[in-house]
């Protein structure tokens, strides 16, 4: 008998990968391996189940590939550094997670010796390029399959070829579509596809619970979580895990992105991330502190590019090592403790306790007394700042403002 082709499946558990699943292993004769990359997106239960399913949809083996940890220290903790924020307002949740979930998925081809990879991604999105890219790079013998883009599948094909074949579950079309993740939730469908209206109560999946205000302590050493209201932790995911429940209690973190997608459309996104906001916002504001001028102006340049990189599948890049060099080499002042309030669907930011915190200066207090200069001095500087201006009006006289 000829020998199967080994497949590798990028298997979430939803239609698209369930659908990939049956139809490579009951008709085109492979033999498939059901591979979920989780980043801190899969409950146990989820798992579980994904296991289950896997199996009964025809894969010979599943296996889970924790990467959730990998992804914070190659990923998560440099977009904390850079404050990393697509058009000021979407911390890349899914951008980022999909680039180490296909980067798990492609280091399990080789170690099983896999002929091909198959993913479920649409032609019409970004995910498709993160996939590919990624396969393409770090396992270039590789065959791609993707059966939804290539035949252009409906999701009516793909739910009755299931039934078919004997596999009943719940596929129905919703209004919503979901990603959850540790860096935020993903919402689409439903009034997204609107430009003139925002999402409804009912399309978020967490809701305020809490009404009372109340304070929040984030820690930080070197730019990273240290502390939550006084605990410590040195499990980075478990602290930004609680400040994800701290913060989802109070519906903080909901907005809608829009932005150009890799393939050239603008796209729409409504998404969830208490804990994103309150961290990036908590670091920034200490950054304020403990940071020199320049040193948080060009932070902010190499950061923008660093995250419009990794939304736009360019995470292996040889570039992104250097500039993940330097948002750590910048960190190594910013510690203290900054504290926020947190209210229903907002925050603001109350302080920051810091020893490096160059507020503390002895030369003087802004707006009130300076001690590091004289009267004259200053008044030298800034007759000396103001000479290119006085050179140049003195010459073009008519153009004065």
């Amino acid at each position: 008998m000829e020998k199967k082709k080994k497949v590798v499946v990028a298997f979430s558990g939803g239609l698209d990968t369930s659908y990939t699943v049956m139809k490579l292993s009951h008709d085109m004769g492979y033999e498939v391996y059901a591979a979920c990359a989780n980043t801190g997106g899969f409950t146990p239960e989820q798992l579980k189940t994904n296991k289950k399913n896997a199996l009964k949809l025809g894969a010979k083996q599943y296996v889970t590939l924790d990467v959730t940890q990998e992804y914070y220290q190659k990923s998560l903790k440099y977009m904390i550094f850079g404050n990393v924020l697509r058009n000021n307002s979407y911390p890349i949740s899914v951008s980022s997670e999909r680039i180490f979930q296909a980067i798990a998925i492609a280091r399990y081809a080789k170690e099983i010796g896999a002929d091909a990879i198959a993913h479920g991604s649409t032609g019409a999105g970004n995910d498709q390029i993160r996939f590919d890219m990624t396969f393409l790079v770090m396992a270039p013998k590789v065959e791609i399959i993707t059966l939804t883009r290539d035949k252009s599948l409906s999701r009516k094909q793909e739910v009755d070829y299931l039934n078919k074949n004997g596999f009943k579950a719940d596929f129905a079309k919703l209004k919503y579509s979901y990603n959850v993740g540790i860096w935020g939730t993903s919402i689409c469908g439903g009034e997204i596809l609107d430009s003139r209206q925002g999402l409804p109560e009912e399309a978020y999946l967490k809701h305020v619970t809490k009404e009372e205000e109340t304070e929040l302590k984030i820690k930080f050493k070197h730019g990273e979580i240290i502390e939550v209201n006084g605990k410590k932790f040195s499990d980075k995911i478990k602290a930004i895990q609680t400040i994800e429940s701290l913060g989802a209690a109070y519906g903080i973190g909901r907005d809608c992105n829009v932005g150009d997608t890799i393939i050239g459309i603008k796209g729409r996104v409504g998404f969830e991330a208490a804990a994103p906001k309150l961290i990036i916002e908590a670091h920034r504001t200490l950054e304020k502190y403990t940071l020199s001028k320049w040193q948080q102006y060009w932070k902010d340049q190499v950061a923008n590019w660093y995250g419009m990189f990794l939304h736009e599948s360019q995470y292996l890049e040889p570039v992104m090592t250097d500039i993940e060099a330097m948002l750590t080499s910048s960190q190594r002042n910013v510690n203290g403790e900054v504290i926020l309030k947190l209210r229903p669907l907002g925050f603001e930011v109350v302080g920051v306790d810091s020893q490096d915190d160059l507020l503390k200066s002895k030369l003087g207090e802004y707006g009130e007394m300076q001690h590091g200069w004289t009267a004259e001095e200053a008044k030298g500087f800034i007759k000396i700042l103001s000479t290119p201006l006085r050179v140049y009006y003195g010459i073009h006289k008519k153009e004065e403002r």
